[in-house]
């Protein structure tokens, strides 16, 4: 499963034919490059390495990443990410993998992304418990989860069990999203539907079949 970043640009709708409104997320590729592909032979994938977003001349980066790029005399580049990728695969180190090489208008990729953080949050919100009655001796509880153990019998609250607490910043994957539309020369793409994250914020592209 090949797997390029992209920067989550922001929503948008189109109107079809028949007058019915299709939200779009539109995404922004960043230029990836192949640093390293690793061939395996007693496997029936070979693991790809790919850089994406380009470095500013200036731009302080860690010794130990920008070497990696000087010995294969490659520009420097702030992230890398690693994925699967099946035999034979076209590109070679040094190549920028472009939009239009693995999806076209129709297409369904995948899509990995950190949800938006919500911070500290209740049950009632978290996990969409109704809450506790708003009278018959309710007292000032009424958004509150009730009773979270046992008896004495076994005497513990169960592993994961649904209570307040830290609610978003998960890595979520939206699936079967369609492309509605591909801009190749600024390497933006418009996918039916809703994507995770923050506008600005990187998300994985996961291409399981090209054309």
């Amino acid at each position: 499963m090949l797997e390029l970043i992209g920067k989550k640009i922001g929503m948008s709708h189109v109107f079809k034919g028949d007058g019915n409104l299709v939200p779009l997320t539109m995404i922004q590729l960043y230029e990836n490059v192949v640093l390293d592909i690793s061939i395996n032979q007693d496997k029936d994938f070979d693991n790809l390495l790919l850089a994406f977003e380009k470095a500013e001349e200036g731009k302080k980066i860690s010794k130990s990443l920008s070497g990696v790029f000087l010995k294969k005399s490659l520009p420097v580049f702030k992230k890398i990410h690693g994925s699967k990728v099946q035999k034979n695969f076209q590109f070679k180190v040094g190549e920028s993998v472009t939009i239009e090489s693995f999806l076209k208008e129709g297409s369904k990729v995948c899509v990995e992304g950190v949800t938006v953080g919500k911070g500290f949050a209740g049950v009632m919100k978290r996990w969409n418990f109704r809450g506790l009655e708003a009278s018959h001796g309710v007292s000032v509880s009424h958004r509150s989860h009730g009773s979270t153990g046992q008896r004495q019998d076994p005497g513990k609250v169960f592993k994961g069990k649904k209570m307040a607490g830290h609610m978003g910043v998960e890595k979520v994957t939206i699936k079967n999203l369609e492309v509605v539309f591909l801009d190749k020369e600024r390497s933006v793409l418009a996918l039916k539907g809703a994507v995770p994250g923050n506008a600005g914020g990187d998300v994985v592209l996961k291409i399981t079949k090209t054309f």
